[in-house]
């Protein structure tokens, strides 16, 4: 399992800590085991890097740390865009490393890819940055299989962070096979389907909540939604877990080069969302799962319309 830190620092909703809370939990984390930190020089403008910096201080060598970089913002906070070219690369990496306190960064991959740089640009530069030690791994995040077989070709791609989760399944076509082929772990995040699955929210939504711009929980969708995930409710009461367990589980049976990324931003989160992995899933349950949550079960796109340009392509 792998610590989302990106919660700590507010991007995609109101921070959920305090900076000694987001603290405490990477370093809860890091004692029980997760040593894989997954972060964003753009998660509150380099404020997330600065945290993880600070929480593993005397422990860098507890802790695998997976940097994804490129994303444009303002001091507002608004979206400018992306920059891959190889000299932004260099330049974010150069930064990353300072904001982090590290000689050197484990996995670093684009946020999103540009179509209008081609990705063994942006690739190269990143083996520029492994020759020289800077990096250690290659890794790509929402992107589509024809990328991830042109980015393998100009240097071994480590991992390819990407959105997966019984509510979301569109990997299983093309992208989880051609990973699988290619040797690359994947890396799931939303796994728990940005709150969907958890059993906690129901069709009344507040106002202000961010989830409200996805079409998963627009008033038409989410009741339909919200129908499919009280069999995993009905589940996870039978096995005497939470839904956000089962959930999880499920990701894990997956297979053993799919790693959850589970965000968190409290300590007694930790130790609650590693009881998944003793939750056991018979294959009448997978069955089950599989009949309710096949491909295209949860009803409303990934993105609205303003944001399908950040879908994995």
């Amino acid at each position: 399992m792998g610590l989302g830190c990106m919660r700590m620092s507010g991007l995609g909703g109101a921070r959920s800590s305090t900076d000694e809370e987001g603290i405490a939990t990477i370093q809860a984390a890091l004692e029980a085991g997760i040593n894989f930190l997954n972060t964003g020089d753009f998660y509150g403008m380099g404020h997330n890097e600065l945290l993880v910096g600070r929480a593993i201080k005397g422990r860098r060598d507890q802790a695998l740390i997976s940097v994804k970089f490129g994303a444009l913002r303002s001091p507002s906070g608004q979206m400018l865009g992306i920059d891959v070219r190889p000299n932004a690369v260099k330049n974010f990496a150069a930064y990353s490393l300072q904001r982090l306190g590290v000689d050197v960064i484990d996995i670093y991959q684009p946020g999103r890819l540009d179509p209008a740089v081609p990705v063994e640009e942006t690739v190269g530069a990143i083996a520029d940055l492994i020759k020289e030690g800077k990096v250690r791994y290659l890794g790509l995040s929402e992107t589509g299989a024809e990328n991830i077989r042109r980015a393998h070709m100009v240097h071994p791609v480590a991992a390819l962070e990407i959105e997966y989760s019984l509510g979301t399944r569109f990997i299983e076509k093309e992208i989880l096979p051609a990973v699988r082929e290619l040797g690359i772990g994947l890396v799931a995040y939303g796994v728990v389907g940005q709150g969907l699955l958890t059993g906690s929210i129901g069709n009344d939504l507040p106002a202000t909540d961010f989830r409200r711009l996805f079409p998963k929980f627009d008033p038409e969708n989410l009741p339909k939604n919200l129908e499919k995930v009280s069999v995993l409710e009905r589940m996870a009461r039978e096995k005497r877990c939470t839904t956000t367990q089962l959930a999880i589980a499920w990701v894990l049976s997956r297979g053993k080069d799919i790693v959850p990324l589970v965000g968190m931003s409290r300590p007694a989160r930790v130790a609650e969302n590693l009881e998944a992995f003793d939750v056991s899933l018979t294959k009448a349950d997978l069955d089950h799962l599989e009949r309710t949550f096949a491909l295209g079960a949860i009803a409303g796109e990934r993105y609205p319309a303003q944001m399908s340009h950040l879908a994995a392509k």
